[in-house]
């Protein structure tokens, strides 16, 4: 009887949704039990030494000696890096389940959805090294649109755009599966390049990522700001000329326009992806909402600019930096409901 607690207890399910800029983990029966940095700082030689992992390696980001580098290791939701992606994993796991040893979870981990088998049998090996005894794929799309709360098991047509930090998953949902998408590489870290960008065209100064993406939090619009909006952001970099400390000012309408270009080939995306919908599901999106989740749509006016580009209702998911994880999440405490969305699964060898 006591073991049967034991096992209950330490062998719960997870749920990753493995992002290019931030990691969330699901407990089975607990809800969001963790939130990291994507990010692993390593040091340079013959063999990569992991120094930190999460958010004690973001904050080496621009801070850390020639022989020390701090990395993403997953590149527009691709791994780059499988060594130090499964050792991510490795992290992420240990830490959801505090260390408890000798007994492995069933985990369910997020790809987008134009993976290819080579990628998506890297994700799965890296999972199972990472000490899972199971491991299932989701696509994020899907996961998405669970968490948001669309009813994806119903025909009819249900879209959503995830904007992840590196790419944007756009997808029609329909009986459970996409029935068509489209994979943008673009997500929110290419804001904060396209305003670290300006800033040095316009400035020359020279600010590094997580600068660029504190502007972006704290004045970034989709749409044009109006005179009340527009307000001024200090911004602290090198002097690109002289290499010495600089500070500027920045007004909200300037930021505005630095972010065109990305903004713009998200919208286009999904303009693309409206041409090649069936017009049944068509018309089943117009009469509901187009969901958008992901951290990319907090930004400001962002529902009200794709509302106007596309002239169609548009809402954005009510926890959307968590629609991923809370998605697979619910996966996870209804697997028989659900089981049959995983486009993978494998056992560890024993």
């Amino acid at each position: 009887m006591t073991l049967h607690f034991v096992r209950r207890h330490f062998a719960r399910d997870l749920g990753i949704d493995l992002g290019t800029a931030n990691s969330l983990v699901y407990e089975r029966g607990r809800g969001v039990v963790l939130r990291e940095p994507s990010v692993v700082a390593v040091k340079n030689g013959p063999t990569k030494e992991i120094l930190a992992i999460g958010e004690e390696a973001r904050q080496m980001i621009g801070r850390t000696p020639g022989d020390i580098e701090a990395i993403r290791p997953l590149n527009a939701g691709v791994i780059g890096d499988f060594n130090i992606t499964r050792e991510m994993i490795r992290y992420l796991i240990r830490k959801a389940t505090k260390g408890r040893p000798f007994f492995k979870p069933r985990v369910v981990v997020s790809v987008t959805s134009q993976i290819t088998d080579v990628e998506r049998r890297a994700v799965t090996e890296a999972t199972l090294w990472a000490g899972a005894r199971e491991a299932f794929l989701i696509e994020e799309p899907v996961a998405a649109a669970i968490g948001a709360g669309l009813p994806v098991h119903e025909p009819s047509g249900n879209m959503v755009v995830d904007i992840g930090g590196g790419t944007t998953d756009i997808a029609v949902i329909s009986l459970g599966s996409i029935v068509t998408g489209q994979l943008i590489r673009v997500g929110g870290e290419a804001f904060d390049e396209a305003l670290a960008r300006f800033i040095r065209r316009k400035f020359n100064l020279m600010i590094g990522e997580r600068t660029a993406e504190d502007l972006k939090i704290a004045a970034a619009w989709a749409i044009e700001p109006t005179e009340k909006n527009n307000t001024a952001v200090e911004v602290r970099g090198r002097d690109h000329i002289s290499g010495l400390p600089k500070v500027i000012t920045v007004q909200a309408l300037e930021i505005f326009e630095a972010v065109q270009e990305p903004l713009e080939t998200i919208i286009a995306g999904i303009r693309t992806l409206l041409e090649h919908t069936p017009p049944e599901l068509l018309a089943d999106i117009m009469d509901k909402e187009i969901v958008a989740t992901g951290g990319g749509s907090l930004m400001r006016g962002f529902a009200e600019r794709l509302t106007k580009e596309i002239r169609m209702p548009v809402r954005i998911a009510d926890n959307p930096f968590e629609s991923v994880v809370l998605g697979i999440g619910q996966t996870l405490e209804n697997l028989s409901k659900y089981q049959r969305l995983f486009i993978a699964a494998k056992k560890a060898a024993t």
